[in-house]
């Protein structure tokens, strides 16, 4: 009760003050659903303001999205360190969140280096052969513009939301 009379007189001051005169929306309705919804307010956020969606995701989830955009990213890469790095990486963060979630049903697959290697020679050989003539996925760095450039972003991009997702405290 005590508390109660608190914050019933903490708002009378403020209305005898005038703190909430000349509100936005101040006279106009809310715009409520027909039926009672105690999610309301968030839906609305969600539709009307600039709210990235994957934020709201589970890190598994996130997870199992790269894994499933891996040739995307695999094409990208321009040599096999920068392949196995991406995999330990990827690798690490999918261990790092089954760390963090020891009962969760849903698990993202480990990432081989290896398989990441020989998968990335596939591509590379691929994308030669469709350029008319045989690629040699040993030959070294591409004369491409940096592809590195877009790996970083993508895995920065990961790591904010992650990161979000776990009270502020960016995963490795």
């Amino acid at each position: 009760m005590r508390d109660r009379r608190w914050v019933e007189s903490a708002v009378d001051e403020a209305i005898a003050r005038g703190d909430f005169e000349d509100l936005p929306g101040a006279g106009k309705p809310l715009d409520l659903p027909d039926h009672h919804d105690p999610d309301w307010w968030i839906k609305g956020r969600l539709e009307g303001e600039d709210v990235d969606r994957d934020a709201l995701l589970p890190p598994v989830i996130l997870l199992r999205r790269e894994r499933e955009g891996l040739e995307e990213t695999l094409r990208v890469l321009r040599d096999e360190s920068a392949v196995r790095e991406y995999a330990e990486d990827f690798t690490a963060r999918v261990l790092e969140d089954r760390a963090a979630t020891p009962f969760a049903r849903l698990l993202a697959p480990v990432l081989d280096p290896e398989d990441a290697v020989a998968r990335w020679r596939e591509i590379q050989a691929e994308e030669g052969a469709a350029a008319g003539g045989a690629a040699d996925p040993g030959a070294g760095p591409r004369d491409e513009p940096g592809p590195h450039d877009e790996r970083r972003g993508l895995l920065a991009r990961l790591r904010r939301i992650l990161g979000s997702r776990n009270g502020g405290a960016a995963p490795r």
